[in-house]
């Protein structure tokens, strides 16, 4: 029996001439041919195939492009056809499978690159995918040809290709005569390979030595010159005529057809992808909208969610409601594409980890290796000016820098909290102030790698979509002159309220989250202080019932920007805004009597300013325009006028399912486990829980840190072992807290799978669960229908029978057998199904947990 052996590889391009030139081809080359002509190109790989086929070499022929065919029908190719309409990341996939499946010392042939510039509408984006393919192919030792087209190509595109090829070969036509030149050759250089060639008839190659023929040929070889313009990129041509359009409207001659036209082809420049906001881009954006964003972007690539969510809230207020539209203060922010952010990753060696993190069994592993490739990571020289550009433009105002990911703040996933945003302070000399810009940009791209953000994609069925990041720098709202920076005011607004702590509240009206100084404490779960929650049907009404339990909960400490110590800090209210003269302290404090401090309410603000109904008719409007509940971040400044000016930051759909909801009332005779009155969050519901993770707080209450930490990671793994079961969770203090000292600081991770979580007021009794209203970790529970309530068992209509809960066999043991030490700490019960009913009232804010009979 005999077995064939497959020839010792002779590289070749089928000219031996040609060979002669490049002092031969070695298994690993990539050859790229710049052509003027696809007949050009054909004629080399025709040649190039025979010697495949005669050496009885794998050919392999990816063929995506609109040309005519570069290998006969009849071929003895293997041909692939990998579609540039699918996208990047999935043209990549297709091409790189059939790589990996051929292995090693294949040959290949490649349609002409250019045509995925078109595609992609990016020559970057073309240069990024032979990035990727080029170090592979080399690494299999086989032997490439790939063709782009002369003077077609933005030059840093064509420098990517330049520095990651072995061979890059320019043919062109000059006198009837056609001419190879090498710029770039993996062997180094001799002195005939430096030369000029004539491709003579025979496939001869004849150097040109003499320094007159030499200088007629290049004078007639269509040389572009010096200047880094001459060549504009697909999105230049596009917009500048785009631009032209605009001219025309503006000297009287408008052309509304052509503005549509114009307006649909941007769109899917800056918005690919989006269709479940198409209909808001088409209903509120115009052409110089478009126009004008592009004006202030970096890159290229869409601006993301986040961006397009504050646009459109704009848009959508200077169309339907003029009145409040003309009391947001003006912004100038700027954009930086996803091109960007691919671009950095596929320099930076990191897409090929992102790429495994599609791979449900592994998309967690090395992330250390990405982050530390991120943040040590280099930008071109190109993007670093236009950075440089925008610092010039800001001054030494601060600004920040703020995820605008592809599917960020979109119908359906909020990623509210997921990714970071990073405050630039901005001050100092411009290369301090630039290598911050940059660090703050690493980071965010850093965090698109994060195991939160990962394991949140992993819930929401998102690890296989394409994500990219985007970036919004917007310039911090405040007031310049001194030491501390930051607004009067900022807070979140929800356009329906989902915790009616009173009958009158309506929870339609909508709400408002507010707090002094930056949005930071909005936004973020503060463990040390309190906000004020604004119901906007009945601003009057607050959740404390007297003047001390609201100076109790007032907010006493702030966020602010420091100008002197270049970092954002948190202080005592009082000592941030000592001597700042417009701070509307007459609006915002109130004092119980005149020997007392003020405490921050803002009962001036709800009562004599009509910020209240603005913000109502702020997020009606963006509510009715969406068709949906929103939700809104914004910053508020005060001006020496008296006027106030709103900053909107933030607009995205608020991922509420229901409002209302439904539930029947609990069996007078059945035994109650627990009543709470006050704090309810989430629809109305009826639950029949067959898990009931129990954390008894007499006996988390005297554990240390360490013990509290390791406590909160035993239910962690326990709500990942009730994946299929209704999860009813009770703990004391705050879910979610940063400080062990406050309750169990679980990641949302942690509580994914839980029904409904409750909040045992035990461990400190002025801890206010409300607080927590419009935070991410409490978008998070609302984003998954998790019911949310809190009990405090010494307050009247409150009840929790630890006796009846603990008296129930604890299957800890049984799911963590390792965790005997907790078994007094933690209960895990599994009534019998019906056993235990949960009966959740939102508008009446109470929940009823019974055991009934049989």
């Amino acid at each position: 029996m005999s077995t064939s052996v497959r020839p010792p590889f002779a590289p070749t391009t089928g000219l031996p001439g040609l060979d002669a030139i490049l002092s031969g081809v070695a298994p690993g080359d990539n050859i790229v041919w710049q052509i003027q002509t696809l007949d050009e190109y054909l004629a080399l790989v025709t040649p190039y195939a025979e010697a495949a086929r005669d050496q009885g070499r794998p050919l392999i022929y990816f063929r995506f492009a609109a040309h005519p065919r570069l290998l006969p029908e009849d071929t003895h190719a293997e041909v692939h056809h990998p579609d540039p309409a699918d996208g990047f990341d999935a043209f990549v996939d297709q091409v790189h499978r059939v790589i990996e499946a051929a292995g090693t010392e294949a040959m290949y042939v490649f349609d002409c690159l250019s045509e995925l510039a078109e595609a992609w509408q990016s020559d970057r984006m073309m240069a990024n995918f032979f990035r990727l393919t080029c170090p592979r192919l080399f690494d299999l030792d086989t032997v490439t040809y790939f063709g782009i087209y002369r003077n077609t190509h933005a030059r840093p595109a064509l420098a990517l290709i330049t520095e990651t090829t072995q061979f890059l070969l320019d043919v062109f036509r000059s006198r009837g005569q056609h001419y190879i030149r090498p710029v770039k050759v993996r062997h180094g250089s001799s002195a005939v390979m430096n030369l000029i060639h004539a491709w003579e008839p025979g496939d001869r190659f004849r150097p040109v030595a003499d320094s007159g023929t030499v200088s007629e040929i290049l004078a007639r070889s269509e040389w572009l010159g010096l200047e880094d313009d001459r060549i504009t990129g697909h999105w230049q041509r596009h917009f500048a005529a785009a631009r032209q359009v605009l001219a025309r409207r503006h000297s009287g001659n408008p052309d509304p057809e052509a503005e549509r036209e114009w307006f649909e082809r941007l769109s899917r420049l800056l918005f690919p992808g989006d269709v479940p906001m198409a209909r808001l881009i088409d209903a509120y954006l115009t052409l110089d909208d478009l126009i004008a964003m592009r004006e202030r972007m970096i890159g290229i690539g869409s601006i993301g969610g986040k961006a397009l969510g504050m646009l459109l809230a704009r848009a959508i207020l200077r169309k339907e409601a003029p009145e409040q539209h003309a009391k947001l203060e003006a912004h100038d922010s700027f954009y930086v594409g996803t091109v960007v952010f691919d671009s950095f990753l596929v320099y930076n060696k990191v897409w090929w980890i992102r790429r495994r993190q599609r791979d449900p069994e592994h998309f967690l592993d090395d992330l250390d290796l990405a982050r530390d490739r991120i943040l040590s990571g280099t930008f071109p020289d190109a993007t670093i000016r236009q950075f440089e550009g925008m610092l010039d433009y800001f001054g030494e105002w601060p600004f920040i820098v703020r995820s605008s990911s592809r599917l960020e703040d979109r119908y359906g996933n909020a990623f509210a909290g997921q990714y970071d945003s990073v405050f630039c302070v901005n001050q100092g000399p411009r290369e301090k102030r630039l290598a911050d810009l940059l660090d703050a940009v690493r980071q965010v791209y850093a965090s698109t790698l994060s195991e939160q953000a990962l394991r949140y994609r992993q819930r929401r069925g998102l690890l296989d979509d394409e994500e990219q990041m985007a970036l919004l720098i917007m310039r911090v709202s405040g007031t310049a002159g001194r030491r501390y920076f930051h607004p009067h005011a900022a807070g979140v607004g929800l356009s329906v309220n989902p915790y009616p702590w009173n009958p009158k509240i309506d929870m339609r009206a909508g709400v408002v989250r507010l707090v002094a100084g930056l949005g930071t404490r909005a936004v973020d779960r503060s463990d040390d202080d309190y906000t004020r929650l604004i119901a906007l049907n009945a601003p009057d009404l607050r959740p404390e019932s007297n003047f001390g339990a609201i100076a109790r909960h007032a907010q006493r400490r702030m966020d602010a920007l420091d100008l002197e110590r270049n970092e954002v800090i948190s202080g005592r209210f009082a000592d941030i805004v000592a001597g700042e003269s417009d701070f509307p302290m007459d609006l915002f404090t109130t004092r119980e009597d005149h020997d007392r401090p003020p405490f921050l309410t803002f009962d001036g603000l709800v009562t004599r300013t009509a910020f209240v109904d603005d913000m109502r008719a702020i997020l009606q409007c963006l509510h009715q325009a969406y068709r949906h509940a929103v939700e809104t971040e914004f910053a508020l400044n005060f001006q020496p006028d008296g006027q106030y000016r709103i900053n909107l930051l933030q607009c995205r759909p608020m991922q509420v399912r229901d409002l209302a909801g439904t539930t029947s009332e609990p069996p007078a005779n059945a035994p109650r486990l627990a009543n709470a009155r006050g704090a309810v969050i989430g629809p109305s519901r009826t639950l029949q829980p067959d898990r009931i993770v129990f954390v008894v707080p007499s006996a988390f209450a005297p554990l240390r840190q360490a013990d509290r930490l390791t406590v909160t990671r035993l239910v962690g793994r326990i709500n990942r072992a009730s994946a299929d079961r209704v999860l009813l969770m009770l703990g004391p203090g705050r879910w979610g807290s940063r400080d062990p000292a406050l309750g169990l600081p679980v990641a949302f991770a942690e509580i994914n799978h839980v029904a409904a979580l409750c909040e045992i007021v035990a461990m400190h009794d002025n801890l206010v669960p409300d607080v927590s209203l419009g935070t991410h970790f409490l978008n998070e529970l609302i984003e998954a229908d998790m019911l949310y309530f809190a009990l405090f068992p010494k307050l009247e209509g409150n009840l929790l029978d630890e006796t009846s809960i603990t008296a129930w066999p604890n299957r800890l043991t049984e799911l963590e057998p390792d965790a005997a030490r907790w078994v007094d700490v933690v209960r895990v019960i599994d009534p019998t199904p019906g056993e235990v009913v949960l009966y959740a009232d939102a508008e009446r804010q109470q929940v009823v947990i019974t055991r009934e009979p049989d």
